[in-house]
């Protein structure tokens, strides 16, 4: 099949998995029907706002400039997010957060779960929030249909989201979905807070902690790095398979960025992105290539505050970088970089991505197709990515 005809293919398949399937039609009528319920409204303090926000690494790094931004303009306002437990520990170092609460999320977790959880475990966590008491929320996930109707059976009077079909019912304001990028549409949801604000103003920070960067003081001493060596991390994992690169790419990658910068590879990831690591550095045939390990976020944090420049397919890790102000080179395939780029001056963040025509398709999970058909991250070249690296690093070294 010729790229132009497996791009068309493509285009029809990701359309087909866009429209709804009966479950989901079945469970939008149930919404409409608890949107129509009489909920009384809580008494709650006037100055206490929820934030829900399911996501993981990335999608939570993104809408902390609206959080901060809210906490600036109004800062008697109480901020409380609403967050997964795998989340929690990215929002701790927020000073703008008076309080984290989580919940396990449906529909976020890899396993299966009884079609009745999330309706009980919705009616459980508004009585749960009811108690606190909220007098606002945003929901700041466009399509969460399950944050919106919490919301709305905790009797919280103004909340805050998207106009989508199974989300605007249990709404009390919203805002037209579009296509840019996820820090805009996060900002947009606090303009009731904060007015509106210039995409120039909008800064995206990580707050770096002394005992994280003497952390990584203490690991780069066991890896007997001076302090004043060159650092370049390479963060090869994602969420989804739909966004590696191949291995030996990657090594071919750092051996030449290794040696042309005179710098320390140092890969970072999970502990279930140990193999992969393993596969790079055993095609590497130059250079310093260290596994990280698990870290903390903060940590993590660290780390990449001390070096050049993070390379990686779409993450939260890339993410993690930009917010400490470090550049990034970002390989993207079937996720739009015009909503989820790291954010910041496009001269520091370099984005690589293919020329297949279906690109970008927002089908992260193409479920049973074959992978050979979705090659848009594993055809970018290494000439490319180390294009990318040169723009980011060349002024860094010299």
């Amino acid at each position: 099949m010729d790229r132009k005809t497996l791009a068309l293919r493509n285009a029809r398949m990701a359309e087909s998995l866009r429209r709804p399937a009966a479950k989901h039609r079945l469970r939008d009528g149930l919404l409409a029907a608890a949107a129509r319920l009489p909920v009384i409204p809580t008494g709650a303090d006037s100055e206490r706002l929820l934030i829900i926000r399911p996501d993981h690494l990335g999608d939570v790094l993104l809408c902390s400039p609206a959080i901060q931004a809210i906490k600036q303009s109004s800062p008697h306002t109480s901020i409380h997010v609403l967050c997964g437990p795998w989340s929690a520990d990215a929002l701790a170092n927020y000073a703008e957060i008076d309080r984290v609460l989580t919940v396990a999320f449906p529909g976020f977790q890899r396993a299966d779960q009884p079609a009745r959880d999330p309706w009980r475990l919705a009616f459980e966590s508004a009585r749960r929030l009811r108690k606190i008491g909220y007098a606002s929320a945003i929901i700041m996930r466009p399509d969460h249909w399950w944050g919106a109707l919490v919301a709305y059976l905790a009797g919280i009077k103004q909340r805050v989201g998207y106009d989508l079909n199974n989300v605007a019912p249990f709404l009390t304001r919203v805002y037209k979905f579009e296509h840019r990028h996820s820090v805009e549409q996060n900002m947009r949801l606090a303009e009731s807070w904060t007015g509106e604000i210039s995409r120039c103003d909008i800064k995206l920070r990580y707050p770096v902690q002394a005992a994280d960067q003497d952390f990584v003081d203490k690991r780069l001493r066991e890896w007997q790095l001076p302090p004043q060596k060159r650092l370049i991390c390479i963060h090869p994992g994602s969420g989804r398979d739909s966004k590696i690169w191949r291995a030996d790419k990657w090594a071919s990658v750092a051996d030449e960025i290794s040696t042309r910068y005179d710098a320390a590879i140092i890969f970072t990831g999970t502990a279930a992105e140990k193999t992969l690591i393993a596969d790079i550095k055993d095609n590497m045939k130059t250079g310093r290539a260290i596994a990280a390990g698990a870290t903390t976020v903060g940590q993590l944090a660290a780390l990449y505050e001390r070096s050049l420049a993070v390379l990686g397919p779409d993450s939260g890790a890339l993410h993690l970088a930009a917010a400490v102000h470090t550049a990034t080179v970002a390989l993207f395939g079937p996720a739009d970089p015009a909503e989820f780029a790291p954010w910041g001056d496009p001269r520091r963040h370099v984005v690589v991505t293919s020329d297949i025509g279906c690109r970008p398709c927002r089908i992260l999970d193409w479920r049973d197709d074959d992978p050979s058909y979705h090659p848009c991250v594993r055809e970018i070249s290494v000439e490319q990515v180390l294009e990318a690296a040169s723009r980011v690093l060349g002024d860094a070294v010299k």
